[in-house]
């Protein structure tokens, strides 16, 4: 076969903006989504409320997660941490699991790296669930099936979880001669440290129930009945300002282990004020006073 003539790889060239377009994550909210991100691997869907949906895509391989998830995953998060009026953020995995962790052969090719080059690997996980955890909107895990490892650590990064009964969850990084470093910071925060000890060091399975009793979870839903609670947590969120939603996420987020000092006084009263004088603030305030449903309300 005769090689391509320049003319044949002219004919291969695209833009700028059809190669942006080719490759963006098809999310209703943003309008210039980020270029990086695989939709193959990572669907999200949103409603003109401020409500998204981010569902992991690989249900053949139980949506385990390898480097290309991750960074798919990580460009979506970024994505809407710097999104308007998003509300309420829900993750969940296709098919019926939300992640069993960790993909084997992703697993079985980091096992013949160099220190460097897992540590290089290991930090895409970590930016991943930092982006994750920032998101300003309310971030809700919807689990199904199981969340193993990784899987369970990007459910205790989020602001709230919810399983359905059934579900399994572990970490059982110890069995594989590891240890769940990335994702720790996250369990801790949600199970506190003597908690976070019993689960590492046992890697034993565990169900909802448990979940919940941990910390991991924040309710245990019957079988079927994800879609109610979606939508009642939906209509209860569309009723908040989406602007203080996140200024309250940051307040928590900021303040969390803090001294009660002077500083922190100066702090919190800084914050209320400056919400008060906001175009929210005032919108809010004045519509309580006349008896009417806010702007971001009607």
């Amino acid at each position: 076969m005769a090689d391509p003539t320049e003319n044949d790889l002219n004919a291969l060239d695209i833009t700028d903006a059809e190669a942006l377009e080719m490759n963006a994550i098809s999310h209703p909210l943003v309008p210039d989504p980020a270029p990086d991100a695989n939709d193959d691997l990572v669907q999200v869907d949103g409603t003109a409320d401020g409500v998204v949906f981010v569902t992991i895509n690989r249900p053949r391989k139980k949506n385990a997660f390898d480097a290309a998830t991750i960074a798919a995953l990580h460009e979506t998060f970024e994505t809407l941490g710097g999104a308007d009026n998003v509300r309420v953020v829900f993750i969940r995995g296709a098919g019926g699991t939300f992640s069993a962790g960790a993909d084997l052969g992703w697993m079985r090719d980091a096992a013949g790296w160099s220190e460097s080059d897992n540590r290089d690997d290991a930090m895409m996980l970590a930016k991943m669930l930092k982006a994750l955890h920032d998101i300003p909107a309310l971030t809700v895990a919807l689990v199904e099936g199981a969340a193993m490892g990784g899987g369970a650590g990007i459910v205790c990064a989020c602001d709230m979880a919810v399983a359905v009964e059934g579900t399994r969850f572990a970490f059982s990084e110890v069995k594989l001669g590891l240890i769940p470093a990335t994702i720790a910071p996250y369990v801790i925060e949600a199970v506190g440290a003597r908690r976070a000890k019993q689960l590492f060091l046992t890697a034993n399975i565990f169900d909802a129930d448990y979940a919940a009793h941990a910390g991991i979870i924040d309710m245990v839903l019957p079988e079927g009945s994800m879609d109610e609670f979606v939508s009642m947590l939906t209509d209860s969120l569309t009723q908040n300002a989406p602007g203080a939603m996140g200024e309250a996420k940051r307040l928590v987020n900021d303040l969390a282990g803090e001294s009660i000092d002077r500083g922190l006084m100066e702090d919190t009263a800084r914050r209320i004020a400056k919400a008060r004088v906001s175009k929210e603030g005032q919108e809010g305030v004045l519509a309580f006073l006349e008896k009417r449903s806010p702007s971001w309300a009607e």
